[in-house]
């Protein structure tokens, strides 16, 4: 259950066995089923989660009406809206589970506990926040300087299993494009790949 979360932390810090345990006992292991709404607009989040297992998509409504994809979450990714966690102020997005989910949960209260406990564990979310503000920011410029095609393929190259775990639309909303242009996006993608020469044997 803890192995992936400890593998996570010790890329970032080196714990001690009883450290470890400490931290494995303070994490709250969480199943969430398929396409369950953990967070809305209004609400104050209260929780950080890794994801052991399963994939989420954080979104926002625009003036519209329509969902706007902010983020794909997968296995050994943290989700959260971390403003509202930081500043306990409503959020503005929405998290929703796209699969039956396995979860590693820290509310406030607990992480504070954690932290207090092992204060060397603030480096591993320092690093986690700027793996996220770094994403977040290239997102950002590529939304802005790329072509559709170009930012398909960053998605793909990026996300590889994604595609096939999500609802195209999902996608689509992700990418700032309409599902039918993704469609075409991937039928030019995929006649493209086809003639491709292939080096002799």
């Amino acid at each position: 259950m803890f192995q992936n979360i400890n593998e996570y932390a010790a890329r970032s810090v080196s714990l001690t066995p009883e450290e470890t345990v400490l931290f494995n006992s303070i994490l709250e292991y969480r199943k969430v089923p398929k396409r369950t709404r953990m967070l809305q607009a209004g609400d104050v989040c209260n929780f950080e989660a890794y994801v052991n297992k399963g994939c989420i998509r954080e979104y926002i409504i625009d003036g519209n009406g329509a969902e706007v994809t902010l983020q794909f979450a997968i296995e050994d990714w943290w989700v959260s809206d971390l403003a509202s966690f930081q500043d306990r102020s409503p959020c503005d997005m929405y998290i929703e589970t796209l699969e039956d989910c396995e979860l590693l949960i820290l509310t406030r209260d607990s992480k504070e506990q954690l932290l207090s406990s092992i204060p060397k564990l603030e480096r591993m979310f320092r690093l986690m926040l700027q793996r996220h503000l770094t994403v977040m920011q290239k997102r950002l410029y590529k939304t802005i300087s790329r072509t559709a095609m170009e930012k398909y393929l960053e998605f793909v190259k990026r996300y590889p299993t994604i595609p096939q775990r999500v609802p195209q639309h999902y996608i689509a909303s992700y990418l700032g494009i309409s599902a039918e242009f993704l469609s075409k996006l991937r039928t030019k993608n995929a006649k493209k790949s086809e003639e491709v020469p292939q080096k002799p044997e």
